[in-house]
């Protein structure tokens, strides 16, 4: 099993940089170029739902992408240290409930298999795809 893994400071200058790591290192585990557009948009999504947790609270941290490459899977986790989303406040110009419910929508519409949790310092959002096996040519 191997894992990529990202680290960026919660600035929006940083999805970007992780949409395209998680495209290239899905490519290479073996995802289907047909869900690749998917994949990259689910992350996208994800990780900007996380920055702005970050800018929401006013803190610091990082945002955390994991790409771990198994058998049969290829599993992403995007991890926030923005603490409890509940603690978030009102962020300017509109609810940050329904901005979360928004990008959650998202996110599943794009992705089949997806859980959202929290995790030791803030929020978790976890995202698979099937990989294709590996087709030797004789």
């Amino acid at each position: 099993m191997a894992t990529v893994e990202l680290r960026f400071s919660a600035l929006p200058e940083h999805v970007r940089t992780a949409r395209l790591v998680a495209a290239a290192v899905a490519r290479r585990a073996g995802v289907d170029e047909s869900v690749l557009d998917e994949l990259r948009l689910a992350v996208g999504e994800a990780c900007s739902r996380a920055v702005a947790l970050h800018q929401r609270n006013g803190g610091g941290g990082a945002v955390r992408v994991a790409l771990t490459e198994q058998e049969k899977r290829f599993l992403i986790e995007v991890a926030d240290e923005a603490g409890p989303a509940h603690a978030a406040g009102a962020a300017a110009g509109g609810d940050p409930e329904d901005e979360d419910a928004l990008g959650l929508a998202v996110i599943t519409g794009l992705v089949e298999d997806v859980e959202v949790g929290n995790g030791s310092d803030g929020g978790v959002i976890r995202m698979s795809w099937p990989v294709s096996p590996v087709s030797v040519s004789v």
